[in-house]
Order: C-alpha cells, then structure tokens, then sequence
C-alpha cells in the first residue's frame, strides 16, 4: 500500500530520470550535436520544479525531522543552496554559448543532484518514516505538494509521469486518488492519460476503476 513517502521516492526518481536525458544532450552537444538549447529549455523547467521541492522539503520535511533527530536537516539544506549555486554556474554556462561549459555544468549538477538524493532517500527520508507518524508525514507531504503553483500543475504532470516507472506512477496515483477530491483527482487522471498515451492502460490495470 502507497504511503506519503512513496511521493517523494517517485518525483525523486523523476529527477534522476529527466536529469540524465539532460546531461546525455548536454555532452551530445558539446561532441556537435543539435539539440542544446531544447535541452536547457527542459532543464530550466526541471530546476523549477526541484526548487518547489526543496522549498516543501525545508518548510514541513526538515521541520518534523528537527522534532525527531534533531541538527540533522542542516546539512540538507547546505545542500539546496550547493544545487542553487550549481543551477547558476549552469546558467552562466548557457548564457556564454559554451557547449563545453554546459556540458561540465550539467555533469556537475548531475553529480551533486545524484548524491543528495540518495542521501536523502537513505537518511531522511527513512528517519521520517521511522520516528514521524503517518498522518504527520502526510501533512508534511501536503505541504509539500502545496509548494506548486495551482495553475502549473499540469505542466507538472506533463513533465513528471512519462519520467516514472509503473510501481512510482501507481503509487502517485493512489496517493492523490486518497487526498484529493473527487473532481479534482478526475481532472489529474485526464492530465495524467494525455501526459502517457498508450502506457495509461497498463496504469488502470493496476488500478481498475481509472478506467470508469
């Protein structure tokens, strides 16, 4: 069964998914292939969503995990502002025209994105699910979710959903099929068919009444 934390596993792994397509184009345009400024175009909408997230994480993640373990989120948060100065070394990279330049910046990034959420996946995350309560950890994943903006939200599913896997799109879906109301979880599940295709039978085979 789909826990709160399953969120932040599955756009997590959202990141790491859509981050390696970038660095791959980066280096591709750095060896002269086209397609760089598509690339930098989807990075700057990744960033977006990554700094909602962090935002979420630092307002209601780190504050329950003060409560549990506390001095802990320091260090997590050090590392959101090593992302933000990575993210602009990037976008000086871009602005200069460098495909070299980019294509090190976005490796850079990569790294350190990488590293901090294993870290956060092996340690934070799995303190919050040890020490924090169940509906504490859902409000603090609500809060999080809190952090898009209304009318960006299906730009967020349009980016989000073809990055995941089945299990990560299941558990997604559950979750928001439990906290949202009905007509705006009916909203999501049309965002969600035309943000996969064809894939969304296999989604509605793991969870037979999207399909009514």
């Amino acid at each position: 069964m789909a826990g709160p934390i399953d969120a932040v596993v599955a756009i997590h792994n959202a990141f790491r998914a859509d981050m390696a397509t970038i660095d791959a184009a980066a280096l591709g345009a750095a060896e002269g292939r086209p397609g760089l400024e598509a690339t930098v175009e989807r990075f700057h909408f990744m960033n977006e969503v990554l700094c909602w997230h962090a935002h979420g994480e630092e307002m209601a993640i780190f504050s329950a995990l003060e409560d549990v373990a506390p001095l802990v989120a320091e260090a997590y948060e050090k590392d959101h502002r090593g992302l933000d100065a990575a993210f602009d070394a990037l976008s000086n990279a871009v602005s200069a025209r460098c495909a070299i330049d980019t294509a090190r910046a976005t490796a850079a990034f990569k790294f350190h994105l990488d590293l901090h959420l294993a870290k956060e996946d092996g340690h934070v995350y799995r303190l919050i699910q040890e020490r924090v309560s169940v509906p504490d950890q859902a409000k603090a994943v609500g809060v999080m979710a809190g952090q898009v903006p209304q009318d960006r939200f299906p730009e967020l599913v349009a980016w989000m959903y073809p990055l995941l896997g089945a299990v990560d799109r299941e558990n997604m879906t559950r979750i928001w099929q439990a906290v949202m109301p009905t007509d705006a979880f009916n909203g999501a599940v049309q965002l969600i068919r035309q943000a996969i295709g064809d894939d969304f039978g296999e989604l509605s085979s793991r969870i037979p009444d999207l399909a009514a």
